[in-house]
């Protein structure tokens, strides 16, 4: 597997890549290219049975094992499916509907359905090429081998469906899954500090007048930024590149993505961004932020009224948001120097996780209270940065609390926590 901060400034070839290895439908055709091919190696394999075997078994024993083996795969397949579909659309009712990304690229389902539709499509051609009558009885022996060998690897996915099944779609599963992406973006960031670039902010070197801009050719997310293309194409011209946008930043034609002083191919330039319709998780750390906060919103509308989900999730963000360092005081060195790149601030990251909380948690006296507590906690994780984005966001919070608690004694309790912010 490649690390994951290697993966955070991969090309654009390898990033495409490595979203669609993430697709169900990928997965799935790739184990059914494997099961035909399993199926089609039997007669190589027949020099390999011994004589005495291979008089045993007959062709009509293994074809009535391939066809229960067809037919209870096909049932198994189309009640996964309705599974998948069925934890999709609780997810977007009860969770959020940007919750669905993490469900699509669980693992563990992907590679459980790939099984049952490869077991499938294994028996199926074999139960074709048994029907023909060329194979001898080694051969046949060689499909009786394999068919045991899927048989034993279609337990194992079923009693590994049946364990992940039972929280698939769940608020908690699917909040534990967006929190770990969010923790991987943000580590990533850490590792990686403006990923692998200059931090490009008011107290470092400003644009040159004299640099070219190239924009936006769609409108769309930024969902990837190929930082090495960039890189290679500054040192190839002798200048330096700009980087104007983040990962996740809404674009329309004509906004500009970098400022460039080197000779540069704007088709190569071009080729380093990826513009789709949605945002991901790689390179954009806000963006498992805010899906979390979009958890403890619809929580706490009036229709679910859960206010121990909303606290859930202010555990989950103090998690994300305690290692939290300010990019532009890093001391490590720039892997790409060419490139320049604002950073991922604090108060970005702190306003995108609670604001949205606090004004919907305005009169719930025992969110507010983990809110301030949550906020303490940030406050003392010893990144100043951080420290005045959570004092700040306190400081809303207590704005919001005071018009909106019923009760003098809970104004005041939150007040008091506010205070040791």
């Amino acid at each position: 597997m490649v690390p994951r901060m290697d993966r955070t400034i991969a090309s654009r070839r390898y990033f495409r890549f490595w979203r669609a290895s993430r697709q169900i439908g990928v997965r799935t055709a790739v184990i059914s290219v494997v099961a035909v091919a399993a199926a089609s190696i039997a007669p190589y394999m027949a020099p390999l049975v011994p004589e005495g075997l291979a008089d045993i078994v007959t062709v009509d024993a293994v074809t009535r094992l391939l066809q229960i083996l067809a037919s209870s795969m096909l049932a198994v397949t189309i009640f996964s499916l309705s599974v998948i579909i069925s934890a999709r659309t609780s997810a977007s009712a009860q969770v959020t509907p940007r919750s669905h990304q993490v469900l699509i690229e669980d693992r563990v389902t992907q590679n459980v359905l790939a099984m049952f539709l490869g077991a499938f499509i294994f028996s199926l051609v074999d139960v074709i090429f048994l029907g023909t009558g060329l194979f001898d009885g080694a051969t046949v022996t060689v499909i009786l081998g394999l068919t045991l060998v899927v048989i034993a690897l279609v337990i194992w996915a079923i009693l590994r469906w049946i364990t992940h099944i039972a929280e698939l779609g769940s608020v908690t599963a699917t909040s534990r899954k967006i929190e770990a992406a969010a923790l991987a973006a943000l580590d990533a960031r850490r590792a990686l500090p403006c990923l692998g670039a200059r931090p490009l902010t008011a107290g470092h070197l400003e644009v040159p007048a004299r640099a070219a801009s190239f924009t936006a050719w769609d409108t769309g997310y930024i969902q990837h930024i190929d930082l090495k293309t960039l890189s290679s194409a500054a040192r190839s011209g002798d200048g330096n590149v700009y980087v104007a946008v983040q990962p996740g930043e809404l674009v329309s034609p004509g906004d500009t993505l970098v400022y460039y002083t080197a000779e540069l191919d704007e088709a190569r330039l071009r080729r380093a961004f990826t513009i789709a319709d949605r945002r991901v998780f790689e390179q954009d750390p806000r963006f498992g932020v805010i899906v979390l906060s979009e958890i403890a919103q619809r929580a706490l509308s009036p229709g679910v009224n859960d206010p121990g989900t909303a606290i859930d999730i202010l555990t989950r963000l103090a998690r994300v948001l305690s290692d939290y360092r300010d990019e532009t005081s890093s001391e490590k060195e720039p892997l790409l120097p060419r490139i320049w790149m604002a950073s991922v601030t604090a108060d970005e990251l702190v306003r995108d996780a609670f604001d949205p909380i606090a004004r919907d948690g305005a009169g719930t006296v025992e969110v507010q209270i983990r809110l301030q507590k949550t906020l303490a906690l940030l406050a003392s994780s010893g990144d100043e940065t951080m420290a005045r984005a959570a004092r700040a966001a306190s400081d809303r919070a207590l704005r919001l609390a005071q018009p909106a608690l019923a009760l003098e004694e809970h104004r005041a309790r939150v007040t008091e926590l506010a205070e040791r912010v």
